[in-house]
């Protein structure tokens, strides 16, 4: 199942018609449009060994291909993740007339279990972000960290901000465009509010003139991913932390500690800008406590009487 040879040209404009529709008109991001490549590629010349057509693709070409799949022993979240491209490629040919049925709809991926991402609990939040800065590195590392624990910002929503969206922050209510260009408006809070005011006050010394970015490096310039990923693991380690700290955690940090005190699942929904509440389910938890309290207040045979 080679996938280094270029596809039959059939298959690949009928590829390139849906990849152009998930980019300009579903807005996927280039990490979500290259994984439909991937995995549509691949599929492709396995069942070009079997039909000349994406369109004369039956069941039993998916049960091999899953078949293959297990082979190479893939995990079972890859394998999921490769007929969930499928399934959705096929509803797109559907809608547009190139297909008659969805041949994926009928085949089942293995089973697997979704582990629950890995959250701080709120005194190691604190022990993380109780930084007395010493430098302007750590001013403009303390007001990043406050701000995406306090809003639940992704982490490519963060590095996107720009210096225009200061007056926003501190009015509390920040609008920033997520996934799929979809706008949402988060609250701020007043330490992240105070954070981002102090480094505005030594911005000066790592920004030119024109540039345009909130948080910016010692090259003047809007700071990277990958360097905000390097900067907020050095300071979980320098605040004694065990635990790996990276910025999708802070952000479900946040996820959690709000669910755990306001037990309203829709909330967190529209904080972190899922689009569906069985994202949410699966990214956060209720702690026990909470479970055990809504079982007292709820039970017919557990209320006190």
């Amino acid at each position: 199942m080679t996938t280094s040879e270029p596809l039959n040209q059939d298959w690949q404009h009928t590829l390139d018609l849906f990849l152009t529709f998930a980019r300009n008109e579903k807005h996927y991001s280039d990490a979500t449009l290259d994984a439909y490549q991937r995995h549509l590629v691949t599929s492709a010349h396995y069942f070009s060994q079997f039909v000349n057509s994406w369109q004369a693709i039956e069941v039993e070409n998916i049960k091999g291909l899953l078949a293959k799949l297990k082979s190479r022993n893939l995990s079972a979240r890859t394998i999921n993740l490769h007929l969930s491209c499928l399934r959705s490629f096929y509803k797109f040919l559907i809608r547009k007339g190139l297909a008659k049925a969805n041949p994926v709809e009928l085949v089942k991926g293995p089973k697997f279990t979704k582990p629950l991402p890995k959250n701080l609990d709120v005194d190691q939040v604190n022990q993380l972000l109780e930084i007395v800065p010493e430098d302007t590195l750590a001013v403009r590392d303390k007001a990043m960290m406050e701000l995406m624990y306090s809003s639940g910002l992704r982490l490519s929503e963060l590095a996107s901000l720009n210096l225009n969206d200061k007056q926003a922050i501190f009015n509390g209510l920040l609008t920033v465009t997520g996934k799929g260009s979809k706008e949402r408006v988060i609250p701020v809070g007043r330490k992240a509010i105070s954070a981002v005011k102090e480094w505005l006050k030594v911005r000066a010394e790592f920004a030119n003139a024109d540039e345009v970015a909130l948080f910016t490096s010692k090259q003047k310039r809007r700071l990277s991913i990958r360097q905000i990923r390097a900067r907020m693991k050095k300071w979980g380690i320098e605040q004694g932390l065990s635990a790996n700290v990276h910025p999708h955690k802070l952000r479900h940090s946040f996820a959690s500690h709000i669910l755990e005190s306001s037990g309203d699942l829709r909330a967190v929904q529209e904080l972190l800008g899922h689009s569906n509440l069985s994202t949410t389910q699966v990214y956060t938890h209720l702690d026990f406590q909470h479970l055990a309290k809504v079982y007292d207040n709820t039970h017919p045979r557990a209320k006190k009487k």
